[in-house]
């Protein structure tokens, strides 16, 4: 989704368009590896974008719809995203200015095009900034990376999912299953058979 600066007027301009189910997958399998969650459907973009200092302000909501698998008992959970975010959209000369020198002494054009290939800006004095070309914003790789920062560590179907028998493999949450749950390490076993007095 490219958005040329010169379409942004001094009122802003307002984006209110889906974002494809193809790039949220590509979003959900970053780099290759997947994160477990999956997605059958578009997400609804709305975005602001406002010239400000030379730069542009993003303002973003986003609500992905995603399917990933319970922690405890591996049942597909399904949930809704709500994804809220807000960038510095900075034109790369200015931000060559100012990362003149980076912290390792790299050139500041080495840094730069390290974090365009990367899709995201992650040190700490860059979370709410992002470099573009001047000209053009590429919308792509900020809902990805916005969608990936918005993930859940784990899900679970309810809180008190009992989860799966580890011997069995029994849905506990179904039915139980009548396997011992505490198993002994049968090379400890033989203590048990010590008698103290």
């Amino acid at each position: 989704m490219l958005v040329k600066v010169e379409e942004i007027d001094e009122d802003g301009l307002v984006l209110d368009e889906p974002v494809s189910e193809r790039l949220l997958s590509e979003a959900l399998t970053h780099q290759g590896k997947d994160t477990g969650f999956r997605t059958d459907r578009p997400a609804p973009l709305k975005a602001s974008l406002r010239k400000v200092s030379g730069g542009v302000l993003l303002t973003g909501d986003l609500s992905a719809h995603v399917t990933a698998p319970c922690k405890r008992c591996l049942k597909d959970v399904a949930m809704d995203l709500p994804i809220h975010f807000t960038l510095n959209l900075v034109p790369e000369p200015a931000a060559v200015e100012d990362d003149r020198d980076g912290d390792q002494g790299e050139p500041a054009e080495d840094v730069k095009s390290q974090k365009r290939a990367s899709g995201g800006s992650f040190a700490m004095g860059d979370a709410d900034r992002e470099y573009f070309d001047g000209r053009t914003n590429d919308l792509d790789p900020i809902v990805k990376e916005q969608v990936l920062l918005a993930l859940p560590v784990s899900v679970v179907c309810k809180d008190d999912c009992k989860g799966l028998c580890p011997q069995c493999g029994q849905d506990l949450n179904e039915a139980e299953c009548g396997c011992q749950l505490k198993v002994v390490d049968p090379r400890l076993a033989v203590l048990k058979t010590i008698k103290l007095n």
